[in-house]
Parts: C-alpha cells; sequence; structure tokens
C-alpha cells in the first residue's frame, strides 16, 4: 500500500514549483498520471505517447519488458514525460512519497528543458497530443480498408522505421525540389554555359539528400496518398523525438541538477531526506562499461556552476545540444573526474580479450573525447544520403564512410526497406576494408 496521498503530491508539488519559479525556471503546466507498473511497461513501449498507433515492434518491447521485470533481470524509470504543453508525467502508484517527491522535481527541470532548449524549437508541443492521434485514426482506418489492410500498412511501417533517423534537418523545414531549382538557376543567372546549368538543374537531388524518408515522400512516383501519408506520420513523429537523442546528457542533467537543489531546499523529514539520498545517487551513479546520461549531465551542470555561475548553467541549458557541450567543456580534469577510458575486443589464441585503448592521462584524453562525441546523439546512427536516381530508376544511396564500417546484415535489410519504399532498385555505396563496395 502506498504511503502517500493525492494531498501530500498537490501539496509538495505547490511547494517544488514555488522554489523552481524563485530559481528562474519557467515550464509548461505539468499534468501528473498515476499508473501502476503495468500500465507504465505500455507507456515506456510507446515512448510515452498515449493513443499512438499501434505496430507489431511496440508489443515486442512491451513483452521484452514485462519477462525481464517480473524476473527481476530489469526495472522501470522513476519517471517518464512527454514533451506537450501541458506536459504529461507518469507516477508509479507503487512509489514511496519521497519518491514521488523527487520525481516532480525531476520532471519540472524536463519541462523546463523542453520549453527553453533551442534544440525543441520546432517540436510544437501545443499540438503533438492531437496529432498524434489523429496519426493513430488514420493508420487504424488505413488497416481497416478491405483495399489495403494490416499486412500491407505493417510492411510500409517496418520500412520506414528502419530509415526513421536518416535525416540531417534537425527540425528545419524541408525545402522542395521545384524551389531549389528556382533558388540555384537565380543564383546562376552570371553564367553563360546554358548547357551546364541545364545538366546541373536536372540532377535529382540537386545535392546529396539525407532526409531519406523526405526525399521518397517528395520523388516517389509509385506512392499512393494514404502510402505517403503514412511515411509523412513516421517522418514527423520521427522529427519530433531528434531533439531529445541530440540532448540526452544536457536534459538528464538539468534535471538531476534541479530534482538535487530543489530537494535539499525543501527541508524533507529525515526519513524521506535518506530515501531521497539513496534514490539520487541510484539514478547518477557512474555505470560500469558505459556512460550514464544522467551522471555526466548532473557532473557537468554541478561543474559549470562552480566555475561560471548559475546564469551559465541557463546559458547552456538554452543554447546547447550534448555535442556542443562536450566540445566546449570536455577537457582533461572532466575526463579524470569521471574515470573514462576506451576499450575494444581483440582476438588472440585464447579468443577474444578486453583490451584498454585511451585512459585519462595527458594523451589520451583527447582520444577519449573523440570517442564520446562520435557516439553521441545522430553521430551513432551512420549517415547516408540519395545522390542520384539513375538512367534505370534506381535509388543511388551512399554512405559517408567516418573510418566505422556498416554492419553488413543491417545495412542489406536496410536497402531492402528502402526498395520496398522506393518500389523499385536501390544500390547503396560504402566502404568495407579501405575498398568501395556497392550493396
Amino acid at each position: 500500500m502506498s504511503d502517500w496521498s493525492f494531498d501530500e503530491l498537490k501539496s509538495f508539488d505547490d511547494r517544488i514549483c514555488e522554489i523552481a519559479k524563485g530559481h528562474g525556471l519557467n515550464w509548461h503546466p505539468i499534468v501528473y498520471e498515476v499508473c501502476d507498473y503495468f500500465e507504465m511497461i505500455g507507456h515506456m513501449s510507446y515512448h510515452g505517447l498515449p493513443s499512438h498507433y499501434s505496430h507489431w515492434s511496440y508489443g515486442k518491447s512491451f513483452e521484452r519488458t514485462h519477462q525481464l521485470y517480473n524476473a527481476g533481470m530489469e526495472g522501470l524509470p522513476y519517471e517518464l514525460i512527454i514533451n506537450s504543453n501541458p506536459s504529461i508525467a507518469y507516477l508509479m502508484r507503487q512509489n514511496p512519497m519521497a519518491l514521488q517527491i523527487l520525481i516532480m522535481a525531476h520532471c519540472v527541470g524536463h519541462s523546463d528543458f523542453f520549453k527553453n532548449n533551442i534544440t525543441f524549437g520546432k517540436t510544437q508541443p501545443d499540438v503533438i497530443l492531437p496529432r498524434i492521434r489523429g496519426a493513430k485514426r488514420r493508420v487504424q482506418e488505413y488497416i481497416e480498408d478491405p483495399s489495403i489492410g494490416i499486412d500491407r500498412v505493417e510492411e510500409l511501417l517496418d520500412a520506414a522505421h528502419s530509415i526513421r533517423f536518416q535525416t540531417e534537418l534537425l527540425g528545419r523545414t524541408r525545402v522542395p525540389h521545384e524551389v531549389q531549382k528556382d533558388e540555384m538557376l537565380r543564383r546562376m543567372q552570371s553564367v553563360e554555359d546554358r548547357k551546364w546549368i541545364d545538366h546541373v538543374l536536372d540532377r535529382v537531388p540537386l545535392e546529396p539528400d539525407y532526409d531519406i524518408l523526405g526525399f521518397i515522400i517528395e520523388h516517389g512516383r509509385h506512392l499512393d496518398d494514404w502510402e505517403k501519408d503514412l511515411l509523412t506520420i513516421v517522418r514527423t513523429e520521427s522529427m519530433y523525438f531528434v531533439p531529445q537523442i541530440r540532448t540526452k546528457m544536457l536534459n538528464e542533467g538539468w534535471a538531476c541538477f534541479w530534482h538535487h537543489k530543489i530537494l535539499r531546499e525543501l527541508n524533507l523529514p529525515q526519513e524521506y531526506h535518506l530515501h531521497f539520498l539513496k534514490s539520487h545517487n541510484q539514478v547518477v551513479r557512474p555505470h560500469l562499461g558505459r556512460i550514464n546520461p544522467y551522471h555526466m549531465g548532473f557532473y557537468l551542470f554541478n561543474r559549470i556552476e562552480e566555475e561560471e555561475g548559475l546564469e551559465q548553467c541557463f546559458v547552456v541549458r538554452e543554447s546547447m545540444h550534448d555535442e556542443q557541450a562536450l566540445r566546449h567543456y570536455f577537457d582533461e580534469k572532466m575526463c579524470r573526474d569521471l574515470d573514462l577510458f576506451t576499450f575494444s575486443e581483440k582476438q588472440n589464441r585464447q579468443g577474444g580479450v578486453i583490451s584498454v585503448d585511451e585512459v585519462a592521462d595527458h594523451e589520451g584524453w583527447e582520444k577519449i573525447k573523440d570517442n564520446l562525441i562520435r557516439q553521441t546523439g545522430l553521430s551513432g546512427i551512420p549517415k547516408i544520403a540519395v545522390t542520384s536516381i539513375d538512367r534505370a530508376g534506381t535509388l543511388v544511396l551512399a554512405h559517408d564512410y567516418d573510418g566505422r564500417e556498416l554492419e553488413l546484415d543491417y545495412a542489406d535489410k536496410v536497402v531492402k526497406h528502402v526498395s520496398t519504399l522506393w518500389e523499385g532498385a536501390v544500390r547503396m555505396t560504402t566502404t568495407l576494408e579501405g575498398e568501395e563496395v556497392e550493396l
């Protein structure tokens, strides 16, 4: 049985908000929904978005998490909050009062970050919930349409999901091909070689296009209206989530920074305070063998406050994403303080062994920094662009090789998925063992 009441939650929420406003935080109103662990797993599987369209991958995620949770092999997140206006946050009914207080303070930090960070400027939090409901309704209509059916809908969603984050737009409005042609023609008015101009303007795309879904929606001549609508649904939702991918460290760090600061000012009863310290330390502790964004972000904001003042923390919260923050603030001291190192698996006569490659010393920290940035945000996702459509109508893709090779099994499957969307042949070039190859 829970040790809290709704009146107590409301009372602590009021006190949390008063302290947060006193420090200058400015967030969307937050609506808290109380749920049990089973409902929380469902919210997690659908990325927290209520009324999301159905897809087998979400059911798979639900079953996996449910089984691991029941087996005691995996826990559930303390909180889940949606970037919307009002923000929607979920509180698990089983949580003790001290943890609910921490979660509410944490959610205030998240909502403030959503509202003020420039990376989220195009996410349209005011309309995301009705947009998601409308998408679910249309997807269901296509499933129930006898001329379409669930198999065709599922096949298209499978393909669209495989390239949903192959994008470089990052919130910018896509410029249609014809508008690009007009702008390029205007810039080339002084060029006298008309044949060269016509040759340049006949290219599709005019320059490498990393927004693969957007390109297929615009140029896929064989797509029906319902297919374009489904692809637009996936692309629009993906663009909504891109800022969260790009700011995972700063977003979680900001929320931890403020739940820690607010709860210290709440003057909690002793039994609550001890529980708070335990829960907080579990959240921000370093993880063995991988980066904990809560730990790194919490460290970063505390260091900025110590060295540059709280005002600079607000500047970083407003103007940076993770990669920018790491490039600006990551130094040898941070590397040492966090005790970071890089490792890899190497083969010898006895089999695979783990080898430490770089440690946090004068020579190694810069390589650790570069390695960390290459795994941050969208940098961990291969960059692939549409480069042309050949005379036979084949869609030509090119992988931007940066020293990291593609996993061929995945790459082959992605090419097949893109072929499904293009409804024609697709080929992709990449680099393997120093040689350019075609998939």
